[in-house]
C-alpha cells in the first residue's frame, strides 16, 4: 500500500474510532485517549521543526540561483493566479450560499447557547499599519523563532537577493551550504512522513473522541454548505492543474494526498508545508527553485477557502438574525472578505475577526461572529485542506511553465 493510501486509511480509521468512543462516553476508553494523545502532538512539532530551516533553505536557495528576470515574472504570475482563484471563490460563493442557505429552516433559539458561549469584546486586532511595518523584520531570529513566515520570507528574499551582488566563489559558497541543509531538512521530512499514518491516526483520534457528539449536534446548515462548497471549489483545481500545468489527473491528486491528510488533522497550512516540499519535488518533479520559492509565500499570502466559508458564515449570520441581503450587499462582502483573506492575523479564529469591521459597516450583529468561532472547528478543517489544494495547484501551474525554465 502506497504511503497516500496509508496516512488516508489512518485518517479514516481515527476519525471512525474518535467519533465511536465519544458516542460511547466510556471514562475508560476516553481515558486511554488522553494517555495516547501526546502521540499526534510529536508527530506535528517533529513536522514544525523542520519549517523554519527547509523555508529558508530552499527560499534562498531558489532566488540566488535564479535571475531576477525569472524570478520576477514567476512571483508575478503566482500573484495573478492568489488574486484570480480568490477572486472566483468568492463569486461562486456570492452565487450560491445565499439560495442553498434559503432551503434551511433555521431556528435562533437552537444557536443561542453557541452565541452566548463565545464573545469577541476580548479580542483585539493588530491595525493593518502595523501588519505592514512588521513585514520587514526587526530581528530575524526572532521571527524565526515565533513562526512569523512573512516576516522571514520577506528577510530571506532579500539576503538572496544580496547574495546574487556577491563574487561567484561567494555566492556559491553561500548556494552550496544552504543546498546542503535544505537536502538534509528534507531527508527528515522523509522519515516523518513514513510515521505520518501513526501521527495522523492518534491526532485525530483525539480530536473525533473530544468533539464527536458535539460535532453531530453542531452539523447545521451553515456547516453543511461551507464545507460542500469548499469540497466543490477545490475539486475544480484539479483540472486546473492539468489543464494549466500539463499534470495528469491522477498524478496530481496523488501528490495532494499526504499534504490534505495533514492540513485535515492538523489545521495548520504551515504544518502541511513540508509534505507540499517533498510531493512538489519527487511527484510532481517541479524545480526546487521553483517549488522552494512559491510554495513558502503561497502558505504565507493565499487562503483560496476562507472566503467561500466567511462569506457563507456571513449569509448564515444574515439569515438567522431575518436580515435581507441585497446584491449590493452580498458583492461588497464578496469583495471585502476576498481582500481581506490576504491578511491573516496570528491569533485564533483571526480570519473570523477580521470579519468585524465588514459587519459594523453593513449593520450586521457582531454576535454573530463568535457564533460563527463556535462553529468553526470543522470547517477550519476544511478550509486549510482546500488553502493547501490551492497551493499545489498554483506552483504545479507556475513550476511547469516554459516562461519560467
Amino acid at each position: 500500500m502506497s504511503l497516500t493510501a496509508r496516512v488516508l486509511a489512518a485518517l479514516l480509521a481515527g476519525l471512525a474510532a474518535g467519533v465511536a468512543i465519544a458516542w460511547s462516553k466510556s471514562p475508560a476508553l476516553l481515558s486511554v485517549v488522553s494517555a495516547v494523545e501526546p502521540i499526534g502532538a510529536l508527530w506535528v512539532n517533529a513536522i514544525r521543526m523542520t519549517v523554519v530551516p527547509l523555508v529558508v533553505s530552499l527560499l534562498f536557495t531558489g532566488i540566488a540561483s535564479s535571475s531576477g528576470h525569472n524570478i520576477g515574472r514567476m512571483g508575478g504570475r503566482a500573484v495573478a493566479w492568489f488574486v484570480g482563484l480568490v477572486a472566483a471563490g468568492a463569486l461562486f460563493t456570492a452565487i450560491v450560499a445565499p439560495p442553498l442557505l434559503s432551503l434551511a429552516d433555521l431556528d435562533s433559539a437552537a444557536f443561542a447557547s453557541l452565541r452566548e458561549g463565545t464573545s469577541t469584546a476580548a479580542v483585539e486586532l493588530p491595525p493593518f499599519r502595523d501588519w505592514i511595518v512588521n513585514l520587514i523584520p526587526s530581528n530575524p531570529v526572532r521571527a524565526a523563532a515565533d513562526g512569523a513566515m512573512l516576516p522571514l520570507i520577506v528577510f530571506t528574499a532579500i539576503f538572496a537577493l544580496a547574495a546574487t551582488r556577491l563574487e561567484s566563489a561567494h555566492r556559491d559558497m553561500l548556494v552550496d551550504a544552504f543546498t546542503a541543509v535544505a537536502r538534509a531538512m528534507l531527508v527528515i521530512v522523509e522519515w516523518i512522513l513514513l510515521v505520518a499514518p501513526v501521527g495522523v491516526f492518534f491526532l485525530v483520534l483525539s480530536f473525533a473522541a473530544r468533539t464527536g457528539a458535539e460535532l453531530v449536534a453542531a452539523l447545521g446548515s451553515f456547516v453543511l454548505v461551507a464545507c460542500g462548497l469548499i469540497v466543490i471549489a477545490s475539486a475544480a483545481l484539479y483540472p486546473i492543474a492539468t489543464v494549466f500545468g500539463g499534470i495528469p489527473l491522477r498524478q496530481f491528486a496523488r501528490a495532494c494526498a499526504p499534504a490534505q491528510a495533514v492540513a485535515f488533522s492538523t489545521r495548520s497550512s504551515l504544518a502541511s508545508l513540508p509534505a507540499m516540499l517533498d510531493s512538489a519535488e519527487r511527484e510532481l518533479k517541479l524545480p526546487p527553485q521553483v517549488s522552494g520559492m512559491a510554495l513558502p509565500i503561497a502558505v504565507a499570502l493565499f487562503k483560496f477557502a476562507s472566503p467561500i466559508a466567511r462569506m457563507t458564515g456571513t449569509f448564515f449570520v444574515a439569515q438567522l438574525y431575518g436580515i435581507d441581503l441585497g446584491v449590493v450587499q452580498i458583492a461588497a462582502i464578496a469583495g471585502a472578505i476576498a481582500a481581506l483573506s490576504f491578511y491573516s492575523p496570528g491569533i485564533p479564529s483571526g480570519g473570523l475577526f477580521i470579519l468585524t469591521p465588514i459587519y459594523v459597516a453593513l449593520n450586521l450583529p457582531i454576535e454573530g461572529v463568535g457564533l460563527l468561532i463556535a462553529l468553526d472547528l470543522i470547517p477550519d478543517m476544511f478550509i486549510t485542506t482546500g488553502n493547501v489544494t490551492a497551493d499545489m495547484a498554483v506552483v504545479a501551474v507556475i513550476g511547469r511553465s516554459k516562461t519560467i525554465r
